[in-house]
């Protein structure tokens, strides 16, 4: 069958199970969007910025597991990419995105427009193509889905010429994938599955370390196996929340610079760690040369680069999480650590998150906590990056997987509206809340139009304390209360700025104010906006100061008053 280049991308989209892209126009991707209307199937959201495109693809992906899809034209529409693109990187998320290029006879010109976009990408993509004949659209397609969802996930970029969208070829579909040099090992050494079984019936302190590889494998069953015939307490990185229920006796939180103080004290007693697809990061090891010291290490990992990195183990597992678990789950018996489960008993009663209740000012933490109950921890909780992240970990139930969105490994500020705005569209059945920053809420919050436009009822929380919250804390803890250009004088009115575009609009100022208004948000059925005015001064605790160990931990102050006493 004859087609244009354009109809090849939309039909190839289709047959890869695509029913939504976002995505913003421009001249070099102009025919492939009069291509759109020739197929209802694909549901497209205009977006305000290609920013927000990618971010929302990059929501939708965390949420469903499919990659997901944006589009944007050549030039600054392309490198309005970048930063989502970055981010979907960093933390292994699915993503196809086609960009418009100058015509093929233009290339290297410096044309309206141009530029250099796979060259520009190439160190933030899992793989990118420029496409020089439109009879490659339907290969290229095909390999670019394989790409971004097997093995570590990741973004894959499409650039496609002006007139190649509008070139006619004969259309095939590939029925087989052949990529010779791309093969991700899933399937585990069996020796290594054998030598990791060992060590776990030899230890007597250990724990399970659980990050996004087994959310990215759907892993669930098999973590959950694991740790209830072995009776090991799990841990997860900030990126593994969500998948191991907050609420199972043997979940143990989240460690690191500012995750709970007890499961980074866990980590430290422990004597083995059971690392399942994450990568030993800063935020969690601190400094590596004193990172868990007394402990045996198994890491687990589809991307052989990730293992020994940046922590020596002793039995490497490269595989697919799912078939790591289920080969290792064959070789392990009943066995019982109680004098370990009850120890991790006395850390959480002796290293708690403080309840924000007992706080008289109205804390950011305080209106996670009442969004929790509100929603009976059955939402999708969507964050920027800051402390209100922090405390959205922290105070949230996730015991549903993919409930935790956030950009976590680049750390993006301006997440929490497009991200949230992809989290809706993905899962519809679900409240949506946004935990936002006001700091990043103000530089994507052009995208409220585009929730207005969709109706996609999204919720936002905004603790808003006027200031770059992190930052200021950084500068109260380490830089002698030297605040610089930390604090907003200037942020818009939220609640006018909300009806300005069409949306709901509160503000909540006191405590008891705060169920009413997050149960008026519930019942409202398009978006909402509220303004919660928090404390300005409020510091996220625990903390382990980068680059140190277990052994420089800041705990709440109150906490460290109360043992005093």
């Amino acid at each position: 069958m004859k087609m244009t280049g354009g109809q090849m991308i939309c039909e190839s989209l289709i047959r890869e199970g695509v029913d939504v892209i976002f995505g913003l126009p421009g001249g070099a991707i102009l025919p492939l969007y009069q291509t759109l209307p020739e197929f209802p199937k694909l549901r497209h959201i205009l977006v305000r910025h290609e920013q927000g495109a990618a971010h929302a693809a990059d929501g939708y992906a965390r949420v469903t597991g499919k990659p997901g899809v944006a589009w944007a034209t050549s030039g600054p529409g392309a490198t309005n990419l970048v930063t989502g693109i970055a981010s979907a990187q960093m933390d292994s998320i699915p993503m196809v995105l086609i960009t418009g290029q100058v015509g093929r006879s233009a290339i290297g010109s410096d044309a309206f427009q141009e530029c250099d976009i796979t060259g520009i990408t190439l160190p933030i993509t899992k793989h990118n193509y420029l496409v020089m004949n439109a009879a490659d659209i339907p290969r290229i397609i095909n390999e670019a889905f394989y790409i971004a969802s097997t093995g570590r996930p990741g973004p894959v970029l499409i650039d496609v010429p002006k007139d190649v969208f509008s070139e006619v070829a004969e259309f095939e579909y590939p029925t087989e994938i052949d990529l010779p040099g791309y093969k991700p090992n899933l399937a585990p050494h069996g020796g290594q599955v054998r030598r990791a079984a060992q060590l776990i019936k030899a230890s007597k302190r250990p724990v399970i370390l659980a990050g996004h590889g087994v959310i990215l494998s759907r892993a669930y069953d098999g973590l959950r196996e694991l740790a209830e015939t072995a009776q090991i307490p799990v841990v997860t990185t900030l990126m593994g929340i969500s998948c191991f229920p907050s609420s199972h006796y043997l979940y143990a939180g989240w460690p690191g610079m500012h995750g709970m103080a007890y499961a980074s004290l866990a980590l430290d007693e422990a004597d083995l760690i059971v690392a399942l697809g994450m990568r030993f990061d800063d935020r969690i090891t601190g400094n590596p040369a004193t990172f868990c010291p007394n402990s045996k290490k198994i890491h687990v990992d589809v991307d052989p680069s990730e293992i020994g990195k940046n922590i020596p183990v002793d039995v490497p597992i490269v595989g697919d999480i799912r078939l790591v678990l289920e080969a290792l789950n064959k070789q392990m018996e009943p066995a019982k650590h109680v004098e370990w489960l009850d120890r991790i008993d006395e850390l959480k009663r002796d290293h708690p998150l403080v309840d924000p209740s007992t706080c008289e000012e109205l804390q950011a933490r305080y209106v996670v906590k009442e969004i929790a109950e509100a929603t009976e921890g059955d939402a999708v909780i969507v964050t920027g990056v800051g402390q209100h992240q922090m405390w959205a970990a922290q105070y949230y139930p996730f015991n549903e997987p993919r409930s935790l969105v956030s950009s976590c490994g680049s750390g993006t500020m301006g997440y929490e509206v497009p991200g949230a705005l992809g989290a809706q569209v993905g899962r519809p059945d679900k409240v949506v809340w946004s935990v936002a920053g006001d700091g990043g809420f103000q530089m994507t919050m052009v995208e409220l139009a585009t929730l207005v436009e969709n109706k996609i009822p999204v919720k936002f929380a905004i603790m808003n304390n006027n200031s770059l919250g992190m930052v200021r804390q950084w500068q109260d803890l380490f830089y002698n209360k030297s605040f610089v250009a930390t604090e907003y004088n200037g942020n818009p009115d939220f609640v006018k700025l909300a009806e300005a575009f069409g949306i709901l609009g509160l503000r909540v100022t006191e405590k008891v104010q705060v169920r009413a208004a997050i149960q008026r948000a519930m019942e409202h059925d398009g978006p909402v906006v509220i303004d919660f005015v928090v404390a300005q001064t409020d510091n996220v605790y625990p903390m382990i100061p980068a680059g140190t160990s277990i052994n420089e931990l800041i705990e709440e102050p109150t906490l460290e008053r109360a043992r005093q006493q």
